[in-house]
């Protein structure tokens, strides 16, 4: 199917998240983004998306390109270079979840990539796929960070893998020291309200003042604390045909995407996460930017 590692979790309450979650919620890190207020339990408890759901796969899909954008660009985010993830990466669960079924027999499963209440990062520690790094991402020794991370909750018992229990990025702070709006708190937490992924995606608002200057030239998303991670070392280009970027995004300058009209927008994201975004959310983005 193309994923690049598996592992499989109890399906059980996440105890240790709650407070972490709670917290989390509590000091208004998730800004704007009042859906992280909703389903507290299931975001927790899987056997609430699943009714008598025993075991929750885990699956990495690598996405690291093998080109980047030109330099001195505005700069999107390599997990937007190509095809939405979401579409492409649950095509190939539900292909997953058929060959499970024709091997096991008929079970209850529901798939999920970034699109549901899940903790997607802990249940991939609980499988012992990776540690949660300081930027609060999911990091593998062999693979680095460049990854999308996909769930299988389903109702049948399985053997499972064990957690993931030592962090791996010691002393390290690269990330921390390397975010320009300092949303990366040293406690392994993401103040959201303050990163640049939030901003330039996620907030339907004006951008505040404050944080002009401070965006590196990012126009969706931001890539800074995984650019700058030394375990990314060991990433390697994706061959994920859906995933390769038109020329045209890696090639455009600053004077092209200023220009940039709604038709081209639309043409040039045709199936792109940028689409999240709208055309006018982008232009505001650049807009912003400029200096």
């Amino acid at each position: 199917m193309g994923f690049t590692s598996c592992g499989i979790a109890k399906a059980r309450f996440l105890e240790e998240d709650a407070p972490r979650l709670e917290t989390w919620l509590k000091n208004n890190f998730h800004g704007n983004m009042h859906y992280m207020e909703n389903h507290f339990d299931k975001r927790l408890d899987p056997r609430k998306l699943v009714p008598g759901a025993k075991s929750v796969i885990s699956l990495l899909y690598n996405y690291f390109p093998e080109e980047i954008q030109k330099e001195d660009s505005y700069k999107i985010s390599k997990y937007a270079y190509g095809e939405d993830y979401h579409q492409v990466i649950k095509e190939k669960l539900f292909a997953l979840l058929q060959t499970m079924k024709s091997e096991f027999g008929n079970f209850h499963a529901r798939v999920f990539t970034d699109s549901a209440p899940v903790m997607e990062r802990s249940w991939a520690r609980e499988s012992g796929l990776g540690w949660t790094g300081k930027h609060s991402l999911l990091i593998t020794k062999k693979k680095g960070s460049y990854f999308f991370l996909a769930e299988m909750i389903l109702d049948l018992e399985l053997q499972y893998d064990d957690p993931f229990k030592t962090d791996h990025c010691g002393t390290c702070t690269k990330c921390i020291d390397a975010c320009p709006t300092q949303a990366i708190l040293p406690n392994n937490t993401i103040d959201g309200s303050k990163c640049i992924s939030y901003f330039t995606i996620e907030l339907k608002d004006e951008i505040p003042n404050a944080f002009k200057g401070q965006f590196d030239d990012w126009m969706f998303g931001c890539d800074i604390c995984q650019d700058v991670c030394p375990w990314n070392r060991f990433s390697i280009p994706h061959r994920e045909e859906h995933f390769k970027p038109n020329p045209e995004l890696l090639n455009k300058s600053k004077e092209e995407w200023q220009a940039l009209t709604k038709d081209a927008f639309h043409s040039l994201f045709q199936n792109s996460a940028v689409q999240r975004t709208k055309y006018a959310g982008l232009m505001r983005n650049i807009s912003f930017l400029k200096k």
